[in-house]
Parts: C-alpha cells; sequence; structure tokens
C-alpha cells in the first residue's frame, strides 16, 4: 500500500527504506525554482496558475510554487515560511522603480539588470569594534506580529490534511551570511582573520536576534512541523571558505548553541544548508545535532564521492538534494538528467537516508523539460526495492 507523502518523508529520516525516494522541491528558496522555470513548467503541464513570489519578496526571483504544481512536481514537503515585516514590504513595493531592495537588517539588492538583483547593499562594511556593532541602529526588530502572524494557521492548516512532510524556513536567520549581508563577504572573511574578536561578536549578535524570530515562530508551530530549515554556505568548489579550525573555534559554538536552541523547543529534524565542498565539516554537523544535510554539491570537491558520503555518513545523517545545478540540469538533455537521478539514487537511496532535490535553487537557466525528467524520473526510479 503506498504511503502519504509524510509517511514517506518520516521513514526516510528514519533511515528506513519507504515506498520510494521523496522528493523535495518548491518548498524553499534552498529547494525553489526561479520564475521563469517555474512558469515553463506550468505551460508544459497545462496548469492555469498566478505568477507569485517566495517571501512575498520579487527581486529574490524564486516562484511560490501553487498547489497544482507541486504535486506534478511529487513534492513530498510543504513549507511554512516566515515574512518579512508588513511596514518593510510595503516599503519596497512602493519605492521607486529600479531602486535598491532593502530588507529589515538595513542591507538589500541592487539591480544588476533587467530584473537581475545582486545582494550588494552593506551597511556596516567599516565596522570592526564592538562598539561599532552596538552603535549600528538598523538592528531588525524581531517582534513585530506581521512576520508569522500567518504561520500557525498555515501549519495547523497542513498538519489537519495530515499529507505532506513539513518544512519550516525563517528566511535567512543564518549567522554566516547575515554577517556577509552586513558587510560584505569578502569584508567579513578577512575580518575573521583580522579581528577575531569583533567578528564573533557580530556572529553571535546576529544570532541572538535570530533566536528572537525564531522562539516565537517555533512557538507558532508547535507539534506541526517535521523539519526545520537552517544553515549558512559554507564551502567553495574545491574547498571550504574557512580553515576547518577557524570554522571550530570561531563559527561552530555559534551554530552548535542555535541548533541546540532550536532542538530544545521542538521535535522537529533540523535541515542545514551549506554549498560547496564542505566535506570535511561532516563530522561537526552530526556532532552538532544536524540531521538533514542539504543540498550535497556533486559538483564541488570531494562532495562528489557520493558513495564515500553514503558509506562514512549515512548511518548519521540523511542527504537531501544531490542532482547538479551546474552541468546536468541546464545544459544536459532528458535522457542525460534521468540517468544522473537513477545513478544519484542507486547510490544514496539503498537503506533510506536520502531525499531527492536539485543542488540548490533551480535557476532560469534551466529548460523545464529537465526538471519534470528529474522528478518523474524518481517516480520510475526511485521505487524501492531499488533495482
Amino acid at each position: 500500500m503506498p504511503l502519504t507523502p509524510r509517511e514517506r518523508v518520516l521513514t526516510t529520516l528514519n533511515h528506513e527504506e519507504p515506498d520510494r525516494v521523496p522528493i523535495v522541491l518548491g518548498v524553499s528558496n534552498a529547494t525553489g525554482i526561479k520564475m521563469k522555470t517555474y512558469q515553463g513548467i506550468k505551460e508544459l503541464a497545462g496548469i492555469k496558475a498566478p505568477d507569485d513570489y517566495i517571501y512575498q519578496w520579487p527581486e529574490l526571483g524564486t516562484a511560490k510554487i501553487d498547489e497544482e504544481t507541486m504535486r506534478r512536481l511529487h513534492s513530498d514537503v510543504r513549507g511554512v515560511r516566515d515574512l518579512e515585516p508588513a511596514s518593510t514590504l510595503e516599503r519596497n513595493r512602493s519605492r521607486d522603480p529600479h531602486s535598491p531592495c532593502i530588507d529589515s537588517w538595513g542591507s538589500g539588492q541592487s539591480e544588476i539588470g533587467p530584473g537581475d538583483w545582486f545582494p550588494g547593499i552593506h551597511p556596516i562594511p567599516e565596522a570592526t569594534t564592538l562598539e561599532e556593532i552596538e552603535a549600528y541602529p538598523g538592528w531588525p526588530d524581531m517582534s513585530d506580529p506581521t512576520r508569522i502572524a500567518h504561520v500557525k494557521e498555515t501549519a495547523k492548516r497542513l498538519a489537519e490534511q495530515n499529507q505532506y512532510a513539513i518544512m519550516a524556513t525563517p528566511w535567512l536567520l543564518f549567522p554566516l551570511e547575515r554577517a556577509f549581508a552586513m558587510q560584505g563577504m569578502d569584508v567579513f572573511l578577512l575580518n575573521l582573520a583580522i579581528y577575531p574578536d569583533f567578528s564573533k561578536a557580530l556572529l553571535q549578535k546576529i544570532a541572538e536576534i535570530c533566536k528572537e524570530l525564531m522562539a516565537p515562530f517555533l512557538e507558532a508551530l508547535g507539534d506541526n512541523v517535521d523539519i526545520i530549515k537552517i544553515g549558512d554556505d559554507l564551502g567553495t568548489q574545491e574547498s571550504l571558505l574557512m580553515s576547518p579550525k577557524m570554522y571550530r573555534e570561531i563559527l561552530k559554538p555559534v551554530h552548535a548553541d542555535y541548533i541546540a536552541f532550536i532542538k530544545k523547543r521542538t521535535k522537529a529534524k533540523v535541515l542545514f544548508h551549506t554549498d560547496g565542498d564542505v566535506f570535511p565539516l561532516i563530522e561537526d554537523f552530526i556532532e552538532m545535532g544536524v540531521d538533514i544535510l542539504n543540498p550535497i554539491q556533486t559538483s564541488a570537491g570531494k562532495m562528489s564521492d557520493l558513495a564515500r558520503l553514503k558509506k562514512q555518513f549515512g548511518k548519521n545523517i540523511v542527504f537531501c538534494g544531490g542532482i547538479d545545478t551546474q552541468r546536468v540540469l541546464p545544459t544536459g538533455t532528458p535522457a542525460e538528467v534521468r540517468e544522473e537521478v537513477r545513478r544519484v539514487i542507486n547510490i544514496l537511496g539503498p537503506g533510506g537516508g536520502y531525499m531527492v532535490s536539485s543542488v540548490h535553487t533551480v535557476m532560469n537557466d534551466v529548460p523545464p523539460e529537465n526538471v519534470l525528467a528529474l522528478v518523474d524520473a524518481v517516480e520510475e526510479f526511485g521505487r524501492y526495492p531499488l533495482s
């Protein structure tokens, strides 16, 4: 008897084999689909649904996937997300066309081409002292009720349907990535080396602000949640953004405390999103209590060795992702996509503990035919027992 999508996911999270490998698409920005490709999927599938943007943030460019399309994608997970405050959303909707888009932290995006936005607005790029951290007047008010006013009802409705696993994603509550937004990536990485005390203090300040939203967010969810998504991008194509030693001394304590804070308030599994070759840190993630690792960037260094990942870590962490968005999805044929899906499933899928997703967001350069080839291949090749 087929399982419900939620049962399928929960079985997988328990490192057991369900009826098929679960699919996670369209749930958060990290598992989302950009607007152009989303529109193409709807056209191919004959679905008439309006265009909308995730988090009500058009400049992000990621579509809010309608329910009919989610079913066509065979996605086993549904999302519950926070929002920027209503005042921030309204300010950005009413700003001058093509002017910078500023979030509630004071950081933001500039338009670098028609409809293309880049995170290039950093409010404290020159700060290097603890006094400058405290003096910054733009720290966000996380108590604004409009951030999470919809969360309780949305989660309750999904739980009452009891069909899909529920993944909750407070948007960009990630200490390192937020530090990049506040200072610029190159500046903050340099400050980690030159001003470590300042860098620790900035990360801790951000993490404490993140907790100010995470606590009421989790309270609003109650028991109506299966997965909490957090993360920080730590890897590059061939290595880490920082040495393992620096990570363990400066950032790991922040991550460990953040995860403990979450796990004290919910029984939901923690999904940690981090791009690039993060192989040297997987043991650290497991030690901190990460349950699910995403996106398994198969084009990056040792993360391409899926057999080693499965053998070395597969009993202690669930893998989510693995379908390449650098070459296979954008430039491969549907047949090549199908073969890649089969290859990845056959390595990561045995024994459970694997959920199919693209490596991060499906970008606008991905043909919609390839997205449908991906999900249809899971239906064909992802049935247990795997052939």
